[in-house]
């Protein structure tokens, strides 16, 4: 990468960060291997292209999604430490991650086999769980932005940023190529995203794992995106035969066109990738996939392209050599002086053997005495991460170590590993000294309490003393539960659950009342009859038209046919009358125009025939008189 002409090369920025070297270029900023020279510390500097940087809302939303980051502590999650602008230059301080990417591993072996696809998927999606759960989507997750350090440990890189990206981000059909692979159809089709965007991504990032290539290739982007829309991603093993069927599953799952189907966020997928590993033997987790590329060796490693390059040797072993305990020995002191030997090959005197002898012994002594207070009463803690409690107690017992060990929850670390260590690995301890360990109890969990008769509030107030959330209320009609208390919860009584997570409750609304039908009584009996019945009655102000007398209940609602709970409300409406209209002069009139115009005024018609006549020769009400809308006129024909 030729880099002679950045001008921030050593360029300290800001006044803190100076720049060393370019890691890498993308489509939103340029990536630096810098040191705080506050802090002494190598860390890596994104800072933005001064193209975007001109533009205030790209910068505002670059700082808010920075400030989320920040927030999001994961042992996952590549660290931001500090965010700001010095001139034209915005830029990100971030951890340091010594090691290569996703995309180099993939490039140098090919297809991997499942147990390392595994290895790198798990902490990735324990990584995006978390930010999920934060309320924070990455958007574009591939292999460019998994890291994986030096010492095995993978992060994710870029959280939260890429929502800020414009057209800025796909100047070159190669770098555009390069993310529209991992883009979910809603992306592309509606440019929405959220957790299960990032779910179908590790989908597409697990079958590249598994065969060595991505599900959609085209020659051009348009390609790669119209077959995101239109084709499923093919299951592993039709590319990679002797993939095992729960893989399948896996990868199928969680590339599902519609985002309904696959796992709601990365925690979902997390919990289905641990049971897809539970499922496969030994012997199908390290299946070698027929494109897995030969290994080369360390020297091609070396020449590998790398957005994480491996550190450059720093002084510290050279002056670590220094600082051993045998440079700071006296050098030793000449014997005295004696008479002249009086022929070749005499000894010499006693006296300065013994002299010389003492020399050495009290340059030895003082660098082993000064050996052991640096270094000789100290040992190294090992690591232990990951490994079972027992495991992990005689490894550090074996190293002379004490240990006491203490309890925490962890949704990523099975239960009875170790989640981390005080000191940690590698950390100088004196020889007897005590290593603090922490033991996963897996997942934390509650039970869902057992609910049944409680009335609603009660049963409210015990979910949340349990650590649950009180979810959706659903009211059903029960013989068996008084009105007012729970039936039961979904999920059930006994099932635990992570805390938080949302109760719903069903109540029973008591045994189903009958309301009467008050349809033609008074205001007053129809409300003494309801009351009886146990509900509540409300009279509208509003009158209407109806067929009832007037001042009486023309409706109900809801009708009397409609089973209700003690305690329901019905409406009465009562009724003004019948309206009254005037009747059509339809004599001398064909029967069919008569009934025509008769039913279009309002009223029924019933036609009476005499012989074999059609002409209306006699009506039941004359024309031009009124009667009530919606009663029958009869009608006379011969």
């Amino acid at each position: 990468m030729d880099t002679t002409l950045d001008p921030l090369l050593g360029h300290v920025l800001d006044g803190r960060y100076r720049v060393d070297a370019r890691i890498a270029v993308g489509g939103m900023a340029t990536v630096y291997r810098a040191v705080d020279t506050r802090l002494d510390r190598v860390l890596a500097l994104k800072v933005m292209h001064p193209g975007l940087a001109s533009d205030a809302a790209f910068v505002d939303r670059f700082i808010h999604e920075a400030k989320s980051v920040a927030r999001l502590a994961h042992p996952n999650v590549v660290g931001v430490y500090d965010q700001g602008t010095d001139g034209t230059y915005v830029y990100l301080a971030m951890e340091y991650v010594a090691g290569c990417t996703l995309r180099d591993v993939l490039r140098e072996r090919g297809a991997l086999r499942p147990r390392a696809a595994l290895d790198i998927l798990e902490p990735v999606l324990a990584a995006l769980g978390a930010a999920h759960r934060a309320g924070l989507v990455h958007r574009d997750m591939k292999p460019e932005n998994v890291l994986i350090g030096d010492d095995g440990r993978v992060k994710v890189a870029d959280f939260g940023l890429v929502r800020a990206v414009d057209t800025n981000t796909t100047a070159s059909s190669g770098s555009l190529l390069g993310t529209v692979s991992y883009l979910a159809p809603e992306q592309i089709e509606h440019g929405t995203a959220d957790t299960r965007a990032d779910v179908y991504a590790c989908g597409v990032v697990l079958h590249e794992m598994l065969t060595g290539a991505k599900p959609h290739d085209g020659g051009t982007p348009a390609q790669v995106l119209y077959q995101h829309l239109h084709e499923d991603v093919a299951p592993p093993s039709r590319v990679a035969p002797g993939v095992a069927p729960a893989l399948d599953d896996l990868v199928v799952s969680a590339t599902a066109r519609d985002p309904r189907l696959r796992p709601a966020d990365a925690v979902a997928l997390l919990a289905a990738a641990r049971e897809a590993r539970a499922s496969l033997t030994d012997g199908q987790l390290d299946a070698v996939p027929p494109s897995a590329l030969p290994d080369r060796g360390t020297a091609g490693s070396e020449d590998r392209t790398s957005v994480i390059p491996r550190p450059v040797p720093s002084r510290a072993a050279a002056e670590d050599a220094l600082n051993r305990t045998s440079i700071l020995a006296m050098p030793p002191q000449e014997p005295p002086a004696g008479p002249a030997p009086t022929r070749a090959g005499r000894r010499p005197p006693r006296r300065g053997v013994l002299a010389l002898v003492a020399a050495l012994l009290l340059v030895f002594g003082v660098g082993a005495s000064v050996w052991y207070i640096n270094s000789g009463q100290f040992t190294r803690v090992p690591g232990v991460l990951r490994l079972p409690q027992q495991e992990a107690e005689r490894k550090l017992a074996a190293a002379g170590l004490d240990v006491r060990a203490e309890q925490e929850h962890s949704d990523v670390v099975p239960r009875g590993q170790v989640i981390e260590t005080d000191p940690g690995r590698g950390a100088r301890i004196r020889g007897n000294g005590t290593v603090t360990i922490v033991v996963s109890q897996g997942p934390e969990v509650v039970k869902v309490p057992d609910l049944e008769g409680r009335p609603l509030s009660k049963a409210r107030d015990e979910l949340r003393n349990a650590g649950l959330t009180p979810g959706t209320v659903t009211w059903v009609f029960s013989d068996k539960v008084a009105q007012g208390s729970v039936l039961r919860t979904e999920p059930g009584a006994g099932i635990k659950r992570k805390p938080g997570t949302a109760v719903a409750v069903v109540v029973s609304k008591g045994e189903p009342v009958e309301a009467p039908d008050v349809t033609g009584d008074s205001p007053g009996e129809a409300t003494r009859k309801l009351r009886e019945a146990g509900l509540k009655v409300e009279v509208e102000t509003e009158r209407v038209f109806s067929e009832q007398e007037k001042n009486t209940v023309a409706e109900q609602s809801p009708g009397g046919d409609t089973p209700l709970a003690r305690g329901d409300k019905v409406t009465l409406t009562l009724s003004k009358g019948p309206e009254m209209v005037e009747v059509p002069d339809v004599e001398g009139k064909s029967a069919d125009e008569a009934e025509e115009e008769l039913r279009a005024a309002g009223f029924d018609v019933e036609v009476s025939r005499f012989f074999f006549g059609d002409t209306v020769w006699d009506q039941s009400v004359d024309g031009g008189e009124k009667a009530p809308k919606g009663s029958t006129v009869t009608i006379r024909v011969r």
